[in-house]
């Protein structure tokens, strides 16, 4: 059980707690005998001594770091302690690696707030509001308050970088710091649920939302680097390292989905040559002589396209689907065609699965060689729906559904859209549910298997004024209180429910 209060308090009290359980010598033996929600308390309590500790951690870092700034030559701290690097001495004193020391110097340099007149000034007027131009201080006490760790701090802070103010300058010069603080805000609430790398991902989504001019530089950055590079160890085994483009990362990405999905990929042998039985049928007996690890998988998956080329037989190579690169762009950002018959965007487009941004000129060469399939929503941005006539949802439900939700549903869950099963919340069978996209959520199926064996619930309300619709988790009743606790509010995991600039 965690506290709030200033950072002191908050780590007396954990520490209290924690010492409390592990009163003993064994702290093995003492938290062996602790019950389900001792033991996830304990682990809460010791989570927050360590978040309040790594603040102590960064601050003493870069104050460090201060005291060892070059301009001080050999009197700085650093070359005192007869250490030639700031990282060098803060790690023989906290046995850290390079890397957390310096994200330790970052985010303690970044809890220093800016005086007054430092580089901005400390208000700018956008409209009738004031906007603090010190976007990072929500960031800030959040991290101060408890609320994040250091971790998740530095992830959000790396992922966002600075409000690009000089790229723009016919914008109003708060208009970006007021849009990175928004999405400061988003960010904070989806912390508690969200993985540490998702957490970063969906950092730099929002950073690459209010930054289209960024998203081209950045993709060229990245394609500038594209590499391939093999190698033979002493051993004679044949080594590859490859570094991607965004594109073709997008490309290997879905293939490797495809073979894995899930575990119904490609086999590589022919369900005819598998000899049938009584209690046994093909895809049973391939499924079971595939004794390949998901690495092997993949592997056996890359070579064989590597071999049979842009020829392959998506049959032989993906099962029921061939793979292929989805991206969202808001019809808003097409800004028709040009002189030459091809289509022209203006802002960013993201890739379904995971919600990468590609520049616009990517997004137009999908437009040229594929096309476009359109997502209609009513008034109130909800897709379509086809009513009770059909069991299972359409194609164009399922892309609209995944335009919606951006992947799995489930709070914990970072599955993607093409990893996903399409839920009804009210059940088909039970609740006499309507195929309508409404009433329809992405869950992989993992999380769909233990919704409906262990007893959860998603349901849906609609605000009667705005006519947006709020899905909620509903845990089953604990079996000995009968209790269920609060829903849990499901968040959209579409790069779309951040602002585009």
């Amino acid at each position: 059980m965690t506290s709030s209060g200033p950072p002191a308090e908050r780590l007396l009290a954990a520490v209290e707690r924690v010492a409390a359980v592990i009163a003993r010598a064994d702290v093995s033996a003492a938290v062996g005998t602790l019950g389900d929600e001792e033991v996830l308390a304990l682990l809460a309590d010791a989570s927050a001594a360590c978040n309040v500790l790594d603040l102590v951690v960064a601050a003493g870092s870069a104050e460090i770091a201060r005291r060892s700034d070059r301009a001080a030559g050999y009197q700085g701290l650093a070359q005192r302690r007869g250490h030639r690097t700031v990282t060098s001495l803060v790690q023989s004193i906290t046995g850290r690696s390079r890397g957390e020391v310096r994200r330790a110097v970052r985010t303690g340099e970044d809890l220093v707030e800016p005086p007054v007149g430092a580089g901005e000034s400390p208000d700018a007027v956008v409209g009738a509001e004031s906007v603090p131009s010190d976007w990072l201080g929500p960031l800030r006490d959040a991290l101060s308050a408890g609320q994040i760790g250091a971790t998740q701090f530095e992830a959000i802070r790396a992922g966002l970088g600075e409000p690009p103010v000089e790229r723009y300058p016919e914008a109003d010069p708060g208009f970006l710091p007021a849009a990175w603080a928004a999405a400061v805000t988003m960010l904070l609430t989806e912390a508690a649920m969200t993985p540490v790398e998702e957490l970063r991902a969906n950092a730099r989504i929002a950073r690459d939302r209010l930054d289209p001019v960024g998203v081209t530089r950045r993709f060229e950055e990245r394609f500038a680097t594209r590499s391939f590079r093999t190698w033979v160890d002493e051993s004679g085994q044949h080594h590859a390292r490859i570094v991607f483009d965004d594109e073709a990362a997008a490309w290997v990405h879905t293939i490797l989905r495809a073979a894995l999905r899930p575990r119904r990929g490609p086999r590589f042998v022919d369900a005819d040559a598998i000899p049938r039985t009584d209690r046994t049928t093909s895809a049973d007996c391939v499924a079971e002589a595939d004794s390949r690890s998901n690495e092997q998988l993949q592997y056996d998956t890359i070579v064989a396209v590597l071999r049979t080329g842009a020829a392959a037989d998506p049959r032989q190579a993906f099962g029921d689907r061939q793979p292929g690169v989805r991206i969202l762009v808001e019809a808003t950002a097409i800004n028709g065609i040009d002189a030459r018959g091809r289509a022209r965007v203006a802002g960013v487009g993201h890739v379904e699965d995971g919600g990468q941004a590609l520049p616009a000129g990517v997004v137009e060469k999908y437009l040229c060689d594929a096309g476009a399939m359109p997502v209609v929503h009513d008034s109130a941005g909800r897709p379509l729906d086809v009513g009770r006539e059909r069991r299972l949802f359409t194609r164009r439900q399922r892309i609209a559904i995944a335009a919606r939700d951006g992947g799995c549903l489930w709070p914990s869950c970072t599955a993607p859209p093409s990893q996903c099963e399409y839920h009804h919340i009210d059940h088909w069978s039970q609740a006499h549910g309507h195929t309508d996209v409404d009433d329809g959520v992405p869950l992989c199926r993992n999380c769909h298997l233990r919704l409906h064996n262990q007893g959860w619930r998603i349901t849906r309300d609609r605000d009667p004024e705005t006519s947006t619709d709020t899905y909620r988790l509903h845990a089953p009743p604990e079996p000995t209180t009968g209790t269920t606790g609060q829903p849990v509010r499901l968040a959209s995991k579409s790069p779309t429910r951040f602002a585009a600039a």
